[in-house]
Order: structure tokens, then C-alpha cells, then sequence
């Protein structure tokens, strides 16, 4: 028995040298337990090894490691989160006008993303306010913000002319523009999109999940209402 499949000995051989239990070992190679334990039933495992196998594998190749080390990257994004939300909770006990209308704003229009900062709106003056609120509130910086549009294309102004009045209003420079979505609508049902001849501009901030959570525990420490969807995101949807 000890004489057949050599290469697969020399493996087992190798393998129980490092401390691999008889089983993982067995399951790497294809061969029967028994057969592991013939082949290397001489080599004595150190007392830190025969710890290791009681425990059980641990390593990037294990699942119960990886979902280990998945629960504690979890854990700890949460507390940040968590952090986050209470710096925007203290920041709202102070009271200041701007931060308060920049929030509350952002409870209407904002969008609910666990991890970005995103405002969509038609409004111009809308928008620079809630990057005023950004900047002189929040500390953001001009090049981490992005915007793109929704534009109808049917409105007598080209996708040029659109933009450049979005970046004179918003007076960002041009390096901030993403894709856009372009809406092509028939003149026969063009009346009611004469009202948004700039379009629709959604502003997002790059890297805010920080921002985001300060904002989420804002509102809620101004309107005395908790939304722990804010923290964790909506429930996850369960697969048979």
C-alpha cells in the first residue's frame, strides 16, 4: 500500500509535516483517510500543530475564515457609520441655520444610499445652495464633487449650452461633469417638458459615506425620529 501513487505519499508527507489534519489532507490528494494515516502515521505533530487542527483550518481559503474576517470588516464599517451619525447628531445641537437648512434639505430631495451623498433636482438655485451647505457646513471640497444631467433635447439649447449654464450657476469647472441621460422626446408630446429646459442635475459628493451618515444623524436629532435603515441600508432580500 505505502508503494503506490509516490507522488501523492511525498504530498501527504509534506503536507502533515506543515500540521495538516489527516482529513484536509486526504481531501486535498482524493485518497481515503486510512491511506494518509499509512502514509505518514510516523511523523509527529508539534504541540502547536495539534492546537491548530482542534481549532480548526484558518486562512484565505477557508469560509468560516473568510466569513470571519467579512463579519469583522461589517463590524467595523458599522461603528464608523455609527461614529459618523453622532457627529451629525452634536452637530445639530449647535443650532446653525445653514447646517439645519442644508439637512432638512436633504431630507426631501436627497437620495437614501447608505455610502454617497446625492441630490437630484431641476432647480438651479436649489442645487448651489445645497453645495454652499457642502462647502461651508460640511467641509467638502470643490474636486470631490460630480454632477451629470437628465436633459430633454427637445428644448432649444444644445447639450453644450446646457452644461455651461449648469457650471456658471454652480460654478464648478468642467472636470466635475459626468455622463449625461438624454431624454429624446417627439414634438407632439413636447409641451410639458418646455417647464425643464435645463434638464434635471443630479450632484453627488465622491467618497461621503462619512458626509452621508453625518447628515442621517442630523435629521434625525432635529426631527426626533430614528431611521436605523439610514445606518444598516434596507433589509437584505433572502435567497432560497
Amino acid at each position: 500500500m505505502g508503494s503506490y501513487k509516490p507522488r501523492e505519499r511525498a504530498a501527504a508527507r509534506a503536507l502533515r509535516r506543515e500540521g495538516l489534519a489527516l482529513k484536509r489532507i486526504a481531501s486535498r490528494l482524493g485518497v481515503a483517510v486510512s491511506t494518509v494515516h499509512k502514509w505518514t502515521g510516523d511523523i509527529e505533530l508539534t504541540p502547536e500543530q495539534q492546537e491548530r487542527n482542534l481549532r480548526g483550518p484558518e486562512g484565505p481559503h477557508d469560509p468560516a475564515w473568510v466569513r470571519k474576517r467579512a463579519a469583522a470588516w461589517s463590524a467595523r464599517k458599522r461603528a464608523e457609520r455609527q461614529r459618523w451619525q453622532a457627529e451629525g447628531r452634536e452637530a445639530a445641537r449647535a443650532g446653525d441655520p445653514l447646517h439645519v437648512a442644508g439637512c432638512m434639505l436633504y431630507w426631501a430631495e436627497g437620495s437614501k444610499g447608505r455610502n454617497t451623498v446625492q441630490l437630484s433636482n431641476s432647480d438651479p438655485g436649489m442645487v448651489r445652495f445645497f453645495i454652499c451647505f457642502l462647502r461651508d457646513s460640511m467641509g467638502v471640497s470643490g474636486d470631490r464633487l460630480r454632477f451629470s444631467l437628465n436633459v430633454y433635447t427637445n428644448n432649444g439649447l444644445t447639450i453644450a449650452e446646457i452644461e455651461q449654464n449648469w457650471l456658471e450657476i454652480l460654478e464648478l469647472p468642467r472636470s466635475c461633469i459626468r455622463k449625461h441621460q438624454l431624454n429624446h422626446y417627439p414634438t407632439s408630446s413636447s409641451g410639458g417638458r418646455r417647464s425643464l429646459p435645463l434638464g434635471v442635475c443630479t450632484l453627488s459628493v465622491a467618497r461621503s459615506t462619512r458626509e452621508v451618515q453625518h447628515i442621517y444623524g442630523a435629521i434625525q436629532e432635529y426631527s426626533g425620529a430614528d431611521q436605523p435603515k439610514w445606518l444598516d441600508g434596507p433589509p437584505r432580500r433572502r435567497t432560497s
